[in-house]
């Protein structure tokens, strides 16, 4: 999707505009409208959106499947929250799909490093002049602050030490890319939390060190640059939802979009939703 928030155009790389919609075909649809080239967004593809809107049905059987899960045990995870996706894999075994567990050659540590550089990097880059302006200052958030500092320390080569780490990332979810024809993970690390909590501090006895590493889960597909799509996977006991990331090869955003809506058809997720009651609602 073209996007121009009359800042950066070419750098800043680390969040993608997307749908969202209660279908997957609407989803498609929507991309169908917002995707294709712009010459206000340089790095744009030249493609039409249109193909989006063509039928998502397609057959799965035999398609390579690989579980990403919680990293080897690398990513800590909320107490039933795996077993919660886990149990989800069966709808694409259902469809004929093979489903095995998936290890990277790659050390998600070094994900997380390549991360926060750039994101410090960045947003002392977006909020550095608000950071500079004492009164403005005072309005930002102390998690703001911390980032500014930190990128404010950054050197050019660390930089681009971490920009060589998020190549060698692509690199190896590459050579996956032939063994599998998807990967799977769960969508976060912990289920929703009180709104009245900013970020959850530890998850099952695991300090978080920073107010998003609770969210590391979704860098892997970020720093990839290859297509991602959430679904739902399922709710815990206590009504409480997850989802699971369904991450295609470079540039197969449709594919991407025809897995979701098999995997859809055959969960039906979309008509099981629980009782708005359980949410403290009217209905």
């Amino acid at each position: 999707m073209p996007f121009d928030d009359s800042s950066d155009l070419f750098i800043d790389q680390l969040g993608y505009e997307g749908p969202m919609a209660r279908s997957v075909r609407d989803a498609a649809l929507l991309l169908s409208v917002q995707a294709g080239g712009d010459a206000r967004a340089p790095l744009s593809i030249a493609e039409s959106g249109q193909g989006f809107a063509a039928p998502l049905e397609r057959d799965f059987k035999g398609t390579r499947l690989g579980w990403l899960g919680d990293f080897n045990g690398y990513l800590p995870m909320e107490k039933g929250l795996l077993e919660l996706c886990e149990k989800a894999l069966g709808d694409f075994r259902s469809l004929g799909c093979s489903v095995e567990p998936a290890s990277p050659d790659f050390a998600p540590e070094r994900l997380w490093s390549s991360w926060r550089t750039l994101r410090h990097w960045m947003v002392a880059g977006s909020l550095g002049g608000a950071y500079a302006d004492p009164h403005k200052r005072s309005q930002l958030k102390a998690e703001a602050i911390w980032e500014v500092e930190n990128g404010l320390k950054l050197s050019a080569s660390q930089v681009f030490e971490a920009s060589v780490i998020r190549s060698d990332w692509y690199r190896a979810i590459s050579k996956l890319f032939e063994r599998f024809d998807y990967l799977l993970l769960p969508s976060a690390q912990v289920f929703p939390f009180d709104k009245n909590i900013p970020w959850p501090r530890s998850i099952e006895g695991v300090a978080m060190d920073t107010y998003h590493r609770w969210m590391e889960v979704v860098i892997p597909g970020t720093l990839s640059g290859c297509p991602v799509a959430n679904v739902q996977a399922g709710f815990n006991a206590n009504g409480l939802p997850m989802g699971l990331q369904i991450i295609g090869k470079h540039q197969a955003d449709f594919a991407v979009l025809q897995l979701a809506h098999a995997y859809e058809q055959a969960s039906r997720w979309f008509q099981r939703c629980p009782s708005p009651l359980i949410f403290g609602g009217k209905g």
